[in-house]
């Protein structure tokens, strides 16, 4: 008996903040961060508390079906964290877009993280947006210390059985890698990510995200950055969007650069990997400071001018 009465309190506990208002808040944009150190103010900051701090965002909206608390601001700016790794960003979202709290149909929705960046594509601090979010989990895989003579990895594409063909193409491509962006102030570019559950770390596997990226793309997009959670994001608002709750023609994905992904000459990946831990990376607090101010232009613009952009996009999109 008590423990029947237990879970039917949990259950209306649980169930109470999700009951739907009679008309849903419309939200202009979602900013969708990752990780947050301590506090949503006043501490270390992690990747959502910029844009807490600067964006107002002092309303706390209880989601207990996600992985932390809402945050909003009277503009119609929302932001969710959504906490590391690809199941929890898929499950948090899917519960955002299924939030029936929220009219979330005309929102543009922002990914605005920190990252690993290729140094032959960027330099640290530098703002990268991504045309493509390529997923870097689903494939199959031997050793490395078992792999045929003449394999580069033993990391494969699912459907294949032998490692993504080397071309003189993308050895040309390789060849002349001086790292001249490595060496530039941070600015702002378009480049690919690779989303993966694993933090990986060293030329060679810096070599097979290039590679990934490529061959997933029909050979379309460039592998700059590296990332966690997108693949688990683009993938609930993908459904999302198949059920009518969201627009896809609305997402963008950002990533700046607190680290590169491959070590500096005289520096083996595993000295370097040990130096890189979060909060510690070389651009971390640069890298946090430039996700919250290119992202932010954006969201600025899009609630300044939401009469022009609310039915349609700034790429002339309904």
């Amino acid at each position: 008996m008590s423990c029947a009465c237990f879970t039917g309190v949990l259950a209306l506990l649980i169930a109470a903040p999700l009951i739907a208002q009679d008309t849903p808040i419309p939200i202009k944009v979602v900013v969708v961060t990752m990780f947050e150190q301590g506090a949503d103010t006043g501490d270390r900051p992690g990747e959502l508390q910029y844009w807490v701090e600067r964006n107002h965002l002092d309303r706390i909206v209880p989601f207990p079906q996600g992985y932390h608390d809402l945050r909003m601001n009277g503009d119609g700016v929302l932001a969710v964290l959504t906490g590391v790794g690809t199941a929890k960003s898929a499950a948090a979202i899917m519960a955002l877009g299924l939030d029936p709290r929220f009219d979330l149909t005309k929102a543009y929705w922002l990914v605005a993280g920190i990252a690993g960046i290729d140094p032959a594509r960027g330099s640290l601090g530098s703002a990268v947006w991504a045309e493509w979010v390529v997923d870097g989990d689903l494939a199959r895989e031997i050793d490395a210390r078992e792999i045929p003579a003449g394999w580069k990895t033993g990391y494969l594409p699912l459907r294949g059985s032998t490692p993504l063909a080397d071309s003189d193409a993308l050895r040309a491509t390789r060849a002349p890698y001086t790292d001249d962006n490595a060496r530039r102030p941070p600015f702002v570019l378009k480049g690919d990510t690779l989303s993966s559950g694993t933090f990986w770390h060293g030329a060679l596997l810096n070599d097979w995200a290039a590679d990934w990226v490529r061959y997933h793309t029909g050979g379309q997009g460039v592998f700059a950055t590296t990332a966690m959670e997108d693949t688990g994001t683009l993938q609930s608002l993908t459904l999302l969007a198949k059920a009518k709750r969201v627009d896809l023609n609305r997402v963008l994905v950002l990533r700046t650069a607190s680290n590169f992904d491959r070590p500096q000459p005289g520096v083996t990946p595993a000295e370097n990997l040990a130096r890189l831990k979060l909060g510690m990376y070389s651009a971390y607090l640069p890298a946090l400071e430039a996700a919250w101010r290119v992202g932010d232009a954006v969201v600025e613009r899009l609630v300044a001018n939401w009469q022009q952009y609310r039915d349609t996009t700034p790429a002339g999109k309904p």
